[in-house]
């Protein structure tokens, strides 16, 4: 097996022909982190391209040396025990190209819990961290690929609450097919939420909220609501021009890649959101809410019609993206796990970030430039 770098369109082609992979990997992803030099590698059998990754270079300060970043990638056969034969020749490319370091986020799953779980975790005082439950499921694809990386001498990154300094380890799924791999139905994903979610679906549908797909035009009003959300709930917003060159660079791969949603109630916008999909895979990337008209429930209106946008589309997972380790009804991320749970979904723990040192002074010196920086 080969590696070489590839062309834009051979990447697309490749995540067309797989059932998904994270957008992250796309290499329209690429024109998202313009602040990142980008390049698509590719993984080559017989002539054939068995693999693929969107590579982000990092330049340190002062130094052209790089940390190569590879986000919820790179979109090979994580399932055998040969990871070798995948990341030697990747790392000795990267290495080539100034790499002193390798950082990367294989999408693989290592443990599972069910709703009740999480729910049950958040009740009982003894319980802190969504590690004290048992896990519903444990797999072996997860387990054989951390055995494997530690004997290759790649370092697991700390996630911090369950955000490692890149993407969250820890995210919360609705499945849309059971377990045979059938798609389930409306009325059978709707059965799953807890009462609350189903009584606020209910609520907003009688209140007269209305839920349309919007266009590029429209990322001025989710904007406006995003910025409004941000002061409310203290976080930083991403300035305008970031989500249209997002909206941009995804609707340029495909149409429905990137969709917008708006959700109004008497012409007042009360929530947006942003959504995502490859393939199989639909993810609820963003989201504003306005403080006034709570009680009209549109954020649950919003979330249950890019369910069903997904599950029209063939989706086989919606993703409602990161949540934090934490069960602790004392701390203030409870609420959004909370929120989430109440979809009926599973919480799902990835095998995490990870680090290959190819300078190793090179690599200490930024993780020392990265401690004073936080």
């Amino acid at each position: 097996m080969t590696l070489r770098p590839i062309s834009a369109q051979e990447h697309r082609d490749f995540i067309a022909g797989r059932s998904s992979a994270s957008f992250l990997q796309t290499p329209g992803w690429a024109s998202v982190k313009a602040e990142w030099r980008a390049e698509s590698i590719g993984w080559v059998r017989d002539g054939e391209l068995v693999g693929a990754g969107l590579v982000l270079y990092r330049q340190l300060p002062k130094v052209r040396r790089y940390l190569a970043y590879l986000p919820e990638g790179p979109v090979i056969d994580w399932s055998g025990d040969d990871l070798e034969a995948w990341l030697a020749p990747m790392v000795a490319h990267l290495r080539r190209q100034g790499a002193f370091a390798v950082r990367m986020g294989p999408p693989v799953v290592t443990r599972r819990w069910s709703a009740e779980q999480v729910k049950a975790g958040i009740a009982d005082p003894s319980v802190r961290r969504l590690g004290d439950v048992p896990p519903l499921e444990r797999t072996r694809e997860g387990a054989g690929v951390i055995a494997q990386l530690l004997e290759l001498g790649w370092q697991q990154q700390s996630a911090e609450g369950g955000f490692t300094a890149g993407q969250p380890q820890f995210n919360f799924q609705v499945p849309l097919v059971d377990e045979d791999g059938a798609p389930r139905t409306e009325a059978d994903v709707l059965s799953g939420m807890n009462q609350l979610w189903r009584r606020n679906i209910k609520k907003a549908d009688k209140a007269g909220v209305e839920v349309t797909r919007g266009e590029r035009a429209d990322l001025k009003a989710f904007h406006d609501l995003y910025v409004h959300t941000a002061e409310r709930d203290h976080f930083t917003p991403r300035p305008l021009s970031y989500f249209q060159t997002m909206y941009d660079a995804l609707a340029a791969e495909d149409p429905d890649r990137i969709q917008l949603w708006l959700a109004r109630h008497e012409s007042d916008l009360v929530a947006a959101t942003i959504a995502i999909r490859v393939g199989t895979h639909a993810w609820y990337s963003y989201g504003a809410s306005s403080t006034e008209k709570r009680d009209v429930r549109g954020s649950n209106a919003v979330q249950w019609a890019m369910v069903r946008h997904a599950m029209a589309a063939g989706a086989h997972v919606y993703d409602l993206r990161g949540i934090t380790e934490t069960l602790d009804a004392e701390d203030s991320h409870v609420g959004l796990i909370q929120f989430k749970v109440g979809t009926g979904g599973q919480a799902v723990e990835h095998a995490g970030e990870w680090d290959l040192p190819v300078n190793r002074a090179i690599y200490k010196a930024f993780q020392l430039y990265l401690a004073r920086r936080g």
